[in-house]
């Protein structure tokens, strides 16, 4: 158990003030009833996919699926919101919060389904 706890809180340590409380106790839950994956597993899939600075994570459960919401701001300045599936860690979604975002992620079949 020690384990799997761990990256997450190592991952709110550095991460100060952008994990809401509330999400911290879901997420610690969660983690320690195996619904998700930890916070650190999620952070590392979403840098390597694209990179950018997080500077928000809210934890939603829609449907009964746990969905990471991580907003981040590219190399470029732009903003964007990741949801990712917090069982598995596949991204759902790519968000962009300008409106002259053209990039192949706005593909929404290149994201697999909330389950």
């Amino acid at each position: 158990m020690r384990k799997i706890l761990l990256p997450l809180l190592v991952a709110m340590a550095v991460l100060p003030g952008t994990v809401d409380a509330d999400d911290q106790d879901r997420a610690l839950q969660a983690v320690e009833l195996g619904e998700i994956l930890p916070l650190a597993k999620i952070l590392a899939i979403v840098d390597e996919r694209f990179g950018g600075r997080v500077i928000e994570i809210e934890l939603d459960r829609d449907d009964g699926v746990y969905v990471y919401e991580i907003e981040l701001v590219s190399a470029q300045g732009r903003l964007y919101e990741v949801y990712v599936n917090a069982a598995n860690g596949r991204i759902i979604e790519l968000e962009a919060e300008d409106e002259f975002y053209d990039d192949d992620y706005d593909d929404h079949d290149d994201y697999d389904d909330w389950d």
